[in-house]
């Protein structure tokens, strides 16, 4: 099967970061496998247009199992993972403080491991070159005292890459990209905004294009691995 033809997994494709990678790809006329957890109607959108859409829902124990059973029915190569589900729970809307450290866990670290270990051969079975790349934060550089069990489950994340990069190597790049503020959510007060501006020096909203471009970036290098690129804005300078 050629590079062309394999497609490109990426979870939480239904909305927001992953969206905007979706409609990048699709304008390059790149086949796309997402995942999204709540059926939105951009899912028939997306689906009219070619993309193969599949419900998961990670907090479900047999999620894994199924969905990349289902993949493996679909393709036998894939040209990359993206792994971009995730969720910004803290500790302030969460006291049980046990079920919010499993759960961030469970989405940022387990989720792709189980799918890195389970589809990683799919990566290796085209002549080109594969790709695995992790979505992490910024948070992992410095920790979050209001986000304590999301910026561990980032850093657990941000280990994985370069344990995948070791063992996938040289068939397959494993590398992550580390945002802080890409874009802002649709309920996000005027000061809330103001205050996350001046977080970094450079003092924007960049917008979902600085991740695709990253990602463009990883998929192009037939060298990097075991890396990360951040995307801060310079605010681990302030």
């Amino acid at each position: 099967m050629s590079q062309a033809a394999a497609p490109i997994l990426i979870t939480g494709g239904a909305q927001r970061i992953g969206l905007a990678m979706v409609h990048h790809f699709i304008a390059r006329q790149q086949p796309v496998i997402l995942t999204y957890r709540t059926r939105h109607q951009v899912i028939d959108e997306l689906e009219t247009q070619g993309v193969t859409c599949i419900h998961a829902d990670f907090d479900e124990p047999d999620t894994i199992t199924k969905l990349t059973t289902d993949i493996r029915s679909r393709t036998n190569t894939l040209r990359a993972i993206i792994h971009n589900a995730s969720s910004w729970d803290c500790e302030a809307n969460n006291p049980d403080y046990a079920t919010l450290f499993d759960n961030m866990m469970r989405i940022h670290a387990k989720v792709p491991y189980l799918i890195n270990q389970a589809l990683g051969e799919l990566l290796a079975a085209d002549d080109a070159i594969g790709d695995v790349i992790h979505i992490t934060d910024y948070v992992v550089e410095k920790g979050s005292p209001k986000h304590i069990a999301y910026a561990a489950s980032k850093a657990a994340l941000d280990n994985l890459t370069r344990s995948f990069a070791a063992k996938f190597a040289p068939k397959v790049k494993v590398n992550s990209i580390a945002p802080s503020l890409i874009i802002f959510n649709q309920d996000d007060s005027e000061q809330y905004k103001a205050k996350t501006l001046k977080k970094s020096i450079m003092g924007i909203e960049p917008g979902s294009k600085e991740v695709i471009n990253s990602v463009e970036m990883i998929l192009n290098s037939n060298y990097m691995t075991g890396r990360t690129i951040q995307i801060d804005g310079g605010r681990h300078l302030r």
